[in-house]
């Protein structure tokens, strides 16, 4: 990974210590900079969960892509930079119910707190959230709160008054290669919602 290609890519000429401030300046940097889509799927263009070729399309190429995209090589730079990250598998909700395991992923990144990172999700958080449950954030005019037990937490988010949850976190840590079978899934059934609608 040629790190100051992504620096420049994410627009970020801020300090490189793998400090909490760090990451939140790295994470909101991305938000900003890298969009949320998922336009190969309609181009016909498979995704492979390889950070080479998805550093390729990101960086080289300017584009963006879904979670396991986004956040997969969003880990990798963490990674190179210091910070210890451990990839997660979550549930989306569709209503009161979530979905499959490994319909998303988050990152954990483990330092004197530990944080939930998502540059993937799309409409989120813009800074990452502490893990510790029922610890509430404000952030963009929205609340945010992990709830949950010692193995899976659980994201809610409020905009007025009523608390709506987001995705389910497995707490059990997961390796890139965990979530082919999913990507896989979300770019040829035509259960996904990522083959129903082009997003950007």
């Amino acid at each position: 990974m040629d790190i100051n290609a992504y620096l420049e890519r994410i627009d970020y000429g801020g300090s490189l210590e793998p400090t909490v401030e760090t990451l939140k300046q790295l994470h909101r940097a991305h938000l900003f900079a890298v969009p949320f889509e998922n336009l190969d799927i309609h181009l016909g263009r498979p995704i492979t969960l390889s950070l080479p070729l998805v550093y390729d399309k990101i960086i080289q190429h300017g584009r963006g892509g879904f979670c396991y995209e986004l956040n997969g090589l969003f880990g990798w730079l963490l990674e190179q930079l210091g910070f210890t990250v451990v990839l997660l598998s979550a549930q989306v909700f569709n209503g009161t119910q979530p979905g499959p395991e490994f319909d998303h992923l988050v990152l954990l990144v483990e330092m004197e707190e530990c944080l939930i990172a998502d540059v993937g999700f799309g409409d989120s958080f813009l800074e990452p959230l502490r893990l510790e449950a029922g610890v509430e954030d404000m952030q963009h005019g929205c609340s945010y709160r992990l709830i949950g037990s010692d193995s899976k937490r659980q994201l809610q988010r409020r905009r007025e008054t009523d608390w709506e949850s987001q995705y389910m976190i497995s707490l059990t840590p997961r390796r890139l290669t965990d979530f082919s079978t999913m990507c896989h899934y979300q770019q040829t059934s035509p259960e996904s919602h990522f083959t129903q609608k082009s997003l950007c």
